[in-house]
């Protein structure tokens, strides 16, 4: 009986150390595979990463080619679309503009020209050796020959007529400034024009617009839709009648006060000349 428990007890014991030998074995094995499985994978995926297909190109961006359109709301439809009244106060600033242009071009030539004529006054006229040798030298038709001719010519038509009750001195100054009132008359020519275009071109350009705008909200009104599209168009054609205003107010104004500072320096030149005829006609020495 000892016997038989003891052979049992030395088969449990095999079996036990057994099991545990088993264990131990696999334990020791399972690392072993993990890691062999992982060196495994990079070897796996290089050559999927080998033969991966490139990356397709990035598109080329279409080139955008921009088409001039025409503007449906500008100047050419403003004069088609507009009515009597609107394009009449179109073409009354387009004449404003273009008298305000001319005027300008034309006081600037005068001027200059009148310039000119003080500087060959100054360098050849009192260098003469008499007055009629000295206006012989001024331009003909110029400002500054014609009050000499009229100095002249009051100097020796004085005694026997019936201004001869007049004084010698008296006569000829009243002859030169009348001469000079001429000139400065004549420079003022066109200035006047200016000064109204200046003043009125804007509140043209707003009774257009104004006109243009009764216009618009009429056909609005009458086609029942007020979309962007039929409000946007009508009042932007008739806002272009007060920037078309402004456009011939500004340089009027701006031609009026640059010709005005230049009128007065040749007012000067020209007031300076008849004074100093003046003591020369009263010195008598005139052949």
């Amino acid at each position: 009986m000892t016997i038989n428990k003891f052979i049992n007890a030395r088969s449990w014991a095999a079996r036990s150390l057994a099991s545990l030998l088993a264990g131990f074995v696999l334990a020791c094995s399972l690392p072993t595979a993990a890691l062999a499985q992982a060196a495994s994978a990079p070897e796996s995926a290089a050559p999927a990463a080998a033969v991966a297909p490139a990356p397709p190109a990035a598109p080329v961006a279409p080139t955008i080619t921009e088409e001039a359109v025409d503007n449906p709301y500008g100047l050419k439809a403003l004069w088609a679309q507009g009515d009597y009244v609107a394009r009449s106060t179109l073409i009354i600033l387009v004449i404003m503009s273009m008298g305000s242009w001319y005027i300008i071009f034309t006081k600037l030539f005068e001027q200059r020209a009148m310039l000119k004529s003080a500087r060959a006054s100054s360098e050849l006229f009192w260098k003469a050796s008499s007055i009629k040798d000295g206006m012989g030298s001024l331009e003909e038709g110029s400002a500054f020959r014609f009050i000499a001719e009229r100095g002249i010519a009051s100097s020796d038509h004085h005694e026997g007529t019936m201004v001869e009750t007049i004084d010698k001195h008296t006569w000829i100054g009243m002859s030169i400034d009348r001469a000079v009132g001429n000139v400065q008359g004549r420079l003022q020519d066109g200035m006047a024009f200016l000064a109204t275009v200046g003043s009125t071109a804007p509140f043209v350009g707003l009774f257009g617009t104004v006109w243009g705008i009764y216009n618009a909200l009429v056909k609005i009104g009458i086609s029942g839709q007020a979309s962007i599209d039929k409000v946007a168009g009508p009042v932007g054609e008739s806002l272009i009648m007060t920037a078309i205003g402004l456009a011939v107010a500004v340089p009027a104004v701006m031609g009026y006060n640059w010709l005005i500072r230049r009128n007065k320096a040749v007012m000067d030149e020209t007031k300076a000349f008849a004074g100093d005829l003046l003591n020369v006609l009263l010195a008598g020495k005139r052949a």
